[in-house]
């Protein structure tokens, strides 16, 4: 008999890791991720990565596996984390999915739309228009390209406001064509338990600011000196993952310690909030 998916979802740092441990060791099962940054190799402290004592412990899948200089995406994740679900289902054994990333889970349980791979040479562009035109001017041209898109995101979410754009560039039908078009289904019908946890937001934003005191006292400051090294593209999603950006200014005096410590705080509260 096919064990039903266990998800365990909610904002950052409120033990779903942990707990996910428990249920593994409890009911026979293995851990598989569901965040968009724990994926990459080159950031373990930054992403809250399971320690390597409890990757031994459990088996996790999907863990510090992608180098950064890739941009990972939905997509790929949904393929990978599928075939990990069909073993497991092979073996009779739970699977059970940890993350914050809300749209990884539901892409994979309500399918995933078709659009065409954007070419690099099409995101290098977009990042080029947004700085020679400002925010506010690259706003109105989304506007003009598919107002009913821009007006599902924030006017500060940079990614999406980006892909809007890209999208229509590249395949010239917008974003919302494709996401009326039908979904790539992953899952065959498998059932599954969901829970969602979302504590106080005050609770969570004390959290929140207490962990990353904790990752800058376990390394987070040379974990981003090692990755600047690499010279990554500034664009590249590993380079905007939180507390990266803030450390970098810091690493480039930009930005006393405590200054890097109250954004790198404050950009992850922002996070929760969406």
């Amino acid at each position: 008999m096919i064990k039903p998916l266990i998800f365990i979802v909610g904002p950052t740092a409120i033990g779903k890791s942990a707990l996910a441990i428990k249920l593994a060791e409890k009911m026979n099962g293995e851990i598989i991720n569901a965040d968009s940054m724990q994926v990459y190799l080159n950031l373990n402290i930054l992403t809250a990565r399971p320690s390597k004592k409890d990757q031994k412990l459990i088996p996790h899948h999907l863990y510090g596996y992608i180098d950064g200089s890739i941009r990972y995406n939905v997509a790929t994740w949904c393929n990978d984390i599928n075939n990990i679900i069909k073993k497991n289902n092979k073996k009779k054994i739970y699977s059970i999915i940890v993350g914050g990333t809300g749209m990884y889970v539901d892409k994979l349980l309500n399918g995933l739309v078709q659009i065409p791979s954007i070419p690099e040479s099409i995101k290098e562009e977009s990042e080029k228009l947004l700085l020679e035109i400002g925010i506010n001017n690259f706003i109105d041209k989304v506007k003009n390209i598919d107002e009913k898109s821009l007006n599902k995101i924030s006017k500060n979410d940079i990614s999406r406001l980006r892909r809007i754009w890209e999208v229509h560039e590249y395949t010239h039908k917008t974003l919302t064509f494709w996401l009326d078009n039908k979904n790539k289904k992953f899952l065959s019908n498998q059932e599954y338990q969901l829970y969602l946890f979302t504590p106080d937001r005050k609770e969570i934003y004390n959290r929140v600011n207490q962990r990353f005191i904790n990752m800058v006292d376990r390394g987070a400051i040379d974990e981003v000196k090692k990755l600047l090294t690499l010279n990554f593209d500034k664009s590249l999603p590993i380079m905007r993952a939180h507390g990266v950006p803030e450390i970098s200014n810091y690493l480039s005096g930009k930005t006393t310690l405590e200054e890097c410590i109250h954004k790198g705080q404050q950009a992850t509260r922002n996070y929760v909030k969406r």
